[in-house]
């Protein structure tokens, strides 16, 4: 049985204010090349399809399209959790027409799916937290467990037979006991594999997930996980990475797309996990980067602005950090963004060596002074009286009036 680890795809997510939809279509399209090409049996979706709980409606056809497509006709299975992004009743909204195609989607840890045909395939039992699946004649049981917060945790307690866990004061207790009570369910005859949403301790958040923890209160420790799974799919962190001292078993997939500008120095892509009985190989796949997120770090204003006209006709996120002493112009910056329209930021990076100036003895020297010095490294002019005057209005005079 192939199964392939995703998640974090975030449609609709925009990158300051810029929406990245162009590049999650080619990203999609790509995709499903990638599961043709490789043969996968099973699709594993870990949560944060889109990056609000009330996506837009192309974020949603984007979404159910890409499911039909890489479904093939029912031929090939695909399981579905949210995330702390999603909206668990809007996004399994469409599970009855889903049922047709082979996609499985879980809102929740008390969710029991009806069992039996699922596309071609079978839904042989279905629990709180847990299915098992056939598959070409091989059986998989997944413990499909959504984001848990603690609200939800609440709510699927008793379903799950959870009676003594309103009694756990911690969150890693809750859920290294909830763990404890679905692992019943794997057996030595199946591919047994977890499906969560969650921040596991070893993981190294990268700048662009929204925390889903307080306090350190949401963060669990990995040995919370069942030793008896032989793959354990997370999603919420945005790099690709497997936990520390968990046997490479415990990974999170992470997003497609680079979706901040901390994520610039990691490869994107999935997870191909080419599993029988006992056995399972674990290999990686990476993902095209279709606009890079760059961040430039010039020496000044001239340098910025030729790097600009450089690059002009590269596709790319700019993030443009300009070494100066002086006030950027406005006409400098509109310089810079008409010659590369996709700049985001433009950060001045003020040169503080000469500015001892106001550094020594500066309840001494008349504040006229001090502003008329100010004002001329930053204007490259002197002040006008008025504006002078204006300003010792504000401030109620002069130091000699005082």
């Amino acid at each position: 049985m192939r199964l392939l680890h995703t998640g974090d795809w975030h449609l609709g997510k925009q990158l300051e204010g810029v929406s990245r939809i162009e590049e999650q279509e080619k990203f999609l399209e790509d995709f499903k090349l990638i599961i043709e090409e490789e043969a996968i049996d099973v699709v594993m979706i870990a949560g944060d399809v889109y990056d609000t709980f009330n996506p837009s409606s192309k974020a949603e056809t984007l979404f159910y399209q890409t499911l039909k497509d890489i479904s093939n006709n029912g031929k090939r299975l695909i399981v579905v959790i949210p995330g702390n992004h999603d909206n668990p009743n809007r996004l399994v909204a469409a599970s009855p027409l889903a049922r047709e195609h082979g996609i499985i989607m879980v809102d929740s840890l008390n969710r029991v799916l009806e069992t039996g045909t699922y596309g071609q395939h079978q839904l042989i039992q279905s629990g709180p937290g847990f299915i098992e699946v056939e598959i070409n004649g091989e059986k998989a049981v997944i413990l499909t467990v959504p984001y848990p917060s603690e609200k939800r945790l609440e709510e699927a307690y008793l379903e799950v037979g959870l009676e003594e866990v309103e009694q756990l004061e911690k969150y890693n207790d809750k859920i290294r006991q909830l763990f404890e009570t679905l692992k019943v369910h794997f057996r030595e005859d199946t591919i047994n594999v977890v499906m969560s949403h969650l921040f596991a301790m070893g993981a190294e958040e990268t700048g662009s997930e929204r925390s889903i923890q307080l306090g350190g209160s949401y963060i669990i420790d990995s040995s919370c996980f069942p030793k008896e799974a032989d793959y354990i799919a997370l999603g919420h962190i945005h790099k690709p990475m497997v936990l520390p001292n968990t046997n490479k078993r415990i990974r999170y997939s992470g997003s497609p797309l680079q979706y901040n500008k901390k994520e610039r120095h990691f490869q994107k892509g999935c997870y191909i996990i080419d599993a029988k009985v006992g056995n399972i190989e674990i290999t990686f796949t990476p993902f095209k980067v279709y606009k890079p997120i760059e961040v430039w770090q010039t020496d000044s204003i001239e340098h910025a602005i030729e790097l600009c006209e450089v690059h002009q006709n590269e596709e790319s996120y700019v993030y443009l950090e300009i070494q100066t002493d002086r006030y950027i112009q406005e006409y400098e910056i509109k310089s810079m963004k008409r010659l590369k329209r996709d700049i985001l930021e433009i950060t001045p990076i003020i040169d503080l060596k000469d500015q001892e100036i106001f550094q020594s003895n500066i309840t001494e020297e008349p504040i006229e002074s001090i502003f008329k010095k100010y004002y001329l490294r930053e204007r490259q002019t002197e002040p006008t009286e008025e504006i002078t005057s204006l300003l010792l209005e504000i401030l109620g005079g002069t130091d000699e009036a005082d």
